[in-house]
């Protein structure tokens, strides 16, 4: 009588290269997720979930708060409002409220794909150039996209806000609790400080971290976490030093 064959087990690996298995794991063990993306990279999966989270944030932004209440925020919240009358205001809102909904929408699609797009080749740079590592494109894109998606407790955040708080409180700029301007009045703090204070985001080092991370793995270790991500904040820095040089000139 013939024994029974037995189906062989399914290698280790091959469980860990599932996209839940490394979504989970960009939580609980980063290290681990990253050595599976290093090793199969794959961007398409995180890259749809992080576009359709961000669109589905700006989309409940303008269905509860209005691009006509975003819109007078951010012409209040300018210099230009003390020059204005309320009936002026009021036509401002009026003609930009359209076109203010069209473009919310359209950096919905574009941002995610535009930012880790931008992360991942700063990064390459870093890494190749900086510390002698031989990754590719489509394995630091894959890193940025896997190490993007704890942003989306940010995006749940940012829900739970726009969906149970006061729609006139709500600052479309600074929308969750993350940074310390979130807990600055706008209106009284300096613009420059302001753009500081709001740039510093917890979710932003957090990818930044993983991200770093995950480079590392992906250059064979040539290249160590920390050293990447002082590069990364370094470039940063001088990116938000900028921006709110701008932003105190113009209003």
């Amino acid at each position: 009588m013939g024994e029974t064959p037995v189906a062989p087990a399914m290698p280790e690996e091959a469980s860990e290269d599932t996209f839940l298995s490394r979504f989970l794991g960009v939580f609980v063990s980063p290290g681990t997720a990253f050595e599976s993306v290093v090793r199969r990279p794959d961007f398409l999966a995180p890259l749809i979930v992080i576009t359709l989270a961000t669109y589905a944030v700006i989309e409940t932004m303008l269905r509860k708060i209005g691009a006509e209440q975003i819109v007078r925020q951010s012409i209040e919240m300018s210099k230009r409002a003390s020059t204005m009358s309320p009936d002026q205001i009021a036509q401002a809102v009026q003609q930009g409220a359209p076109f203010t909904a069209i473009i919310m929408r359209a950096v919905g699609i574009l941002a995610a794909p535009i930012s880790v797009l931008i992360i991942a080749a700063v990064g390459l740079f870093i890494v190749n150039t900086f510390f002698g590592g031989s990754a590719n494109f489509k394995t630091a894109f894959s890193v940025v996209c896997y190490a993007n998606l704890v942003g989306l407790v940010g995006g749940v955040l940012g829900l739970v806000m726009i969906l149970f708080g006061d729609a006139e409180q709500f600052n479309v700029q600074n929308p969750v609790p993350s940074n310390v301007g979130f807990f600055l009045n706008m209106r009284d703090t300096p613009r420059f400080l302001y753009t500081v204070a709001s740039s510093f985001d917890i979710f932003t080092i957090w990818i930044l971290i993983l991200a770093s991370l995950g480079l590392s793995i992906a250059s064979a270790r040539k290249a160590r976490p920390a050293p990447i991500l002082l590069s990364y904040f370094g470039i940063w820095v001088v990116w938000v030093l900028l921006k709110a040089g701008i932003g105190s000139i113009t209003g």
